[in-house]
């Protein structure tokens, strides 16, 4: 079950999801993601994928890959990868963005596994009620629903995102 503000990203997406592992991620250089199954998150944090001086700015799709590769063999049921929906900005940000989407979208296909996005607005929405939250908001709000403090607002994004899709698709 699609709705609104749920993107599907191929034939399919969210069908049969429930009690399938989901990866959730909060594209960024400082890339949140939570892997979860049946509303129960298993693991989640933040990746650095920021080039280093020197290194061409390629290398954080290497490190995203890399990342990917090691969640697939920590959790080889993953069924699922859910983004955050890019939005164009213009510039880097935009080129970036797409970079990582369209990298997300050919790492899936590689491995047989679906992939969807969620807008933003529908994330911060499903998390305190507003569509245009601000980050402190959705950092207090995910500490009151996960128990926990978010090193920042990147883990906490892939949390709510993780949760938005779980409640959607009726896990």
């Amino acid at each position: 079950m699609m709705g609104e503000g749920a993107a599907p990203a191929s034939q399919g997406a969210g069908a049969g999801i429930r009690r399938a592992r989901v990866l959730a991620i909060d594209p960024g250089s400082t890339c949140g993601f939570a892997v979860g199954c049946d509303a129960l998150v298993a693991t989640s944090g933040t990746w650095d994928l920021t080039p280093r001086r020197g290194e061409s700015p390629g290398v954080r799709y290497l490190r995203l890959r890399a990342r990917l590769n090691d969640v697939l063999a920590g959790y080889p049921d993953l069924k699922l990868v859910v983004y955050e929906q890019a939005h164009h900005r213009g510039g880097a940000a935009t080129e970036y963005a797409a970079g990582v989407a369209t990298d997300i979208q050919s790492w899936c296909a590689e491995h047989g596994i679906e992939h969807a996005t969620l807008h933003s607005a529908t994330v911060k929405k499903h998390a305190t009620g507003k569509g245009n939250a601000k980050k402190p908001a959705l950092i207090a709000a995910a500490l009151a629903r996960f128990g926990r403090r978010m090193p920042d607002d990147n883990e906490a994004d892939a949390l709510w995102l993780l949760d938005a899709w779980l409640v959607r698709e009726g896990v």
